[in-house]
């Protein structure tokens, strides 16, 4: 089999304009894990789309350099009429994923991600929440309309409802500001503050079902905007099952989400409060094989051979750090 890996950030996928710094670093983080840990599975062959301003992908992968002037879609294009597989990496923003997502299908090929109807659901926070609130899954509440906010006593947080990550998310300090900045920024939700610790949750998901790989520290720096400092892959065991079984409920919930998936939380006295689903790989999978020893990338090309979702065991934390500082690429 032969993989395409497109990671759009540094894929080409913002040819025509300044690479953003940390999205940046993020997205060279994530290409070259996921490449790392697709060459190390046997018979398994790797192209990388990479923006003409990057070095070419580490050997024994092959590098895919846009043309000059050619549209994300085509550089895309380009590399699923080479492959096998395609395994795209981007923004739910405008509908990216989602239509990389369709793109894939349409062409034929075997799509190492999450289906577009599952992307178009989670590219939503206002609907995603919905959909789980509907599941007693407990979910941030998620107000996009300034009449409907509570009176509640405490912070704000407004966002873009299909933001990437801590983008453009801003700390209010009480509901009459948040009601303010959602009538003047069409488009953006608001969410009170959750006390709590700030999770992810690794999942590995098909049909329904999840596979918890690991669970995930967020280092949040709380300001006027919050921003993700860093993360501790594998920081806490789940020796309850209570995070895997929160993982299962939540694919149950989004059953088109498959592959690698990750969830946003935050766990409070009582209990954990999801805030988003990423449908697709998050930079918490950059630690995953060192702190685990498993290779979250040859578990997903089992299930698209066909093999059943494997069970993990309760993982002892050994905890692998990322910092994430901001970092500028050239």
């Amino acid at each position: 089999m032969r993989v395409f890996v497109y990671e759009f950030i540094t894929g080409g996928g913002l040819g025509a304009v300044p690479l953003p710094p940390s999205l940046a670093r993020e997205g060279e983080m994530m290409a070259h894990a996921l490449t790392r840990d697709l060459a190390a599975v046997p018979g398994v062959g790797v192209l990388v789309a990479r923006d003409r301003r990057l070095p070419s992908a580490p050997p024994p992968a092959a590098t895919l350099r846009p043309e000059a002037g050619e549209s994300a879609r085509d550089t895309y294009w380009s590399g699923l009429e080479r492959c096998d597989a395609a395994w795209p990496i981007a923004p739910e923003t405008g509908g990216t994923l989602e239509a990389l997502s369709r793109l894939t299908l349409e062409a034929g090929r075997i799509l190492l991600g999450s289906r577009p109807e599952a992307v178009h659901t989670a590219a939503s926070k206002l609907v995603t929440a919905t959909v789980l609130d509907a599941r007693g899954i407990p979910a941030v509440p998620s107000y996009d309309d300034p009449a409907r906010i509570p009176p509640l006593r405490g912070a704000w947080v407004v966002k873009p409802d299909d933001g990437a990550g801590c983008e453009d998310n801003w700390l209010l300090p009480d509901a009459d500001n948040a009601r303010r900045w959602l009538a003047a920024h069409p488009g953006h939700i608001a969410q009170p503050w959750i006390e709590g610790e700030a999770l992810s949750l690794s999942l590995i998901c098909c049909n329904g079902a999840a596979s918890l790989l690991a669970v995930n520290r967020q280092r949040v720096v709380r300001g006027e905007r919050l921003s993700l400092a860093g993360i501790e892959v594998n920081a806490r065991a789940d020796p309850d099952g209570r995070l895997a079984r929160l993982g299962g409920a939540i694919a149950c919930a989004l059953p088109d989400l498959w592959g690698y998936v990750g969830v946003d939380l935050v766990d409070t006295p009582s209990g954990p409060v999801v805030m988003e689903v990423n449908p697709r790989v998050t930079t918490s999978y950059c630690g995953i094989a060192n702190a685990t020893g498993i290779n979250p990338a040859q578990r997903v090309l089992e299930l698209a051979q066909g093999l059943p979702l494997a069970d993990t065991a309760p993982l002892a934390p050994r905890a692998v750090n990322l910092a994430l500082e901001p970092h500028l690429v050239h």
